[in-house]
């Protein structure tokens, strides 16, 4: 009888152990769940926050548009001057008709590289213009593309009339200083 009660006892305490560990099994699990929700909503901030933040700067950057266009266009005037093309006569902006001028009459005159080449060689006013040009839009190109996180803005003036033009101007540069 003896040996009845110590096994039931034995069989009450099993059960109660096994039963203590289920429970601390599934409050661990419980909490797993949590700490791994908790990590996937602290990423969910990080990445709003990163995505505000760029908003914020691509918004600074359209806001303040129309001052970095000017400036490179003020840039543009001493280049076409020297080598004599005059802008598109379309209602676009005053910068996009300088720069849709310039490559319009490279792509009917391929000489118009050679023109330039030879103004960046001798003139060092044009020559320093294509430098602050190609420094200030390649900044411009390299802000968007950090600050803008599908990349679609960055790209469309990449490949449109500026990227075009950055690479118009490198290659007559490159010449220059090739000739010297």
């Amino acid at each position: 009888m003896e040996n009845i009660i110590i096994f039931g006892l034995l069989g009450i305490i099993v059960l109660l152990i096994g039963g203590i560990s289920l429970y601390i099994y599934r409050i661990n699990n419980r909490i797993g769940d949590i700490g791994k929700t908790q990590e996937h909503q602290y990423a969910l901030i990080v990445k709003i926050q990163s995505v505000l933040k760029n908003k914020s700067a691509t918004n600074a950057v359209a806001e303040n548009a129309e001052m970095i266009y000017q400036d490179l266009l003020q840039n543009l005037i001493p280049i076409m001057a020297a080598i004599d093309i005059m802008p598109r006569n379309t209602p676009e902006h005053a910068l996009w008709r300088a720069l849709g001028g310039i490559m319009d009459e490279y792509a009917k005159n391929p000489f118009a590289l050679e023109k330039l080449r030879r103004a960046i060689k001798l003139d060092s006013e044009v020559a320093r213009s294509i430098d602050n040009y190609m420094r200030r839009a390649d900044n411009f190109l390299h802000h968007l593309t950090t600050t803008e996180p599908d990349g679609l803005l960055s790209n469309t003036f990449t490949d449109g009339l500026l990227g075009q033009s950055l690479t118009f101007f490198a290659q007559a540069k490159q010449l220059a200083t090739q000739s010297n």
